[in-house]
């Protein structure tokens, strides 16, 4: 790496330096490569240190970066590419959604999902934990919240507790035709349970995409995924669908 310095600019200094080092990324790291200190960048780029960390803490929240303790600063994967628009109107769980089991319960709902699923307060559901993983980090988790009334032959399958309970419910309800679905995306803050499970902060900024699942006139099942903002791009196609695209790859020099 060479030296190079910052000249005078009518931008915050991190925000110039913050702008330099994503182009080095671009053309001198390969993903998951390891930054050299701070020390070391501080002198090449010609900032104090505290200017760094604020470049650097910027770059992270974009997702370009990933702090990793015992580790270091390394470089983030590209962003995850999912579609959420509405074509293509499936059932959670089919061919590859890229979503994997972890657990399933059977508890009441949140008020508001109680309220769209037309359930009782009270009334128990089966809520489907899943969660969505690329190049070996949890960047989406999600919970699938399902009334007994979709899945009325769950009971005789063999599926006690945990992932194969999870499957069994995905299974039971694609047995049903899907008349319709429609999504919602929001940006939110994460919560204690899935910032523990996106390894984020408690109110780290994250996207919540709700999708209401449409058979027999009602809803059927509601998902409500929780994705990793620094993770994914949202664009609006001609469609009028919205997609979460990769972003660009970054290649090593």
């Amino acid at each position: 790496m060479g030296t190079t310095q910052l000249e005078s600019v009518p931008e915050p200094k991190y925000w110039h330096l913050k702008t330099v080092l994503s182009e080095a990324l671009d053309s001198e790291f390969a993903v998951g490569e390891i930054l050299p200190n701070e020390r070391e960048l501080a002198a090449r780029f010609g900032v104090a240190r505290a200017t760094l960390r604020q470049a650097l803490e910027q770059l992270e929240l974009e997702g370009r970066l990933q702090r990793r303790r015992g580790v270091g600063t390394t470089v983030a994967p590209p962003r995850m590419g999912v579609a959420v628009g509405t074509g293509g109107q499936v059932w959670p769980g089919t061919a590859d959604d890229g979503w994997q089991p972890v657990d399933c319960d059977l508890a009441p709902p949140p008020a508001a999902v109680a309220e769209a699923l037309e359930t009782g307060r009270d009334e128990p559901v089966h809520v489907v934990r899943r969660s969505r993983v690329t190049h070996g980090q949890t960047v989406a988790a999600e919970l699938l919240y399902v009334p007994q009334s979709s899945v009325p032959e769950l009971s005789a399958i063999d599926a006690p507790s945990g992932a194969a309970r999870a499957r069994a419910v995905l299974r039971e309800l694609q047995r049903r035709e899907l008349e319709g679905q429609d999504r919602s995306v929001e940006l939110g803050s994460a919560r204690a349970d899935d910032a523990k499970e996106l390894d984020r902060l408690p109110g780290a900024p994250v996207l919540v995409v709700t999708t209401r699942f449409v058979a027999g006139g009602r809803t059927a099942a509601l998902a409500v995924a929780t994705y990793r903002a620094d993770t994914c791009r949202l664009t609006f196609g001609a469609t009028g669908d919205v997609e979460i695209h990769h972003g660009p790859e970054r290649q090593a020099s």
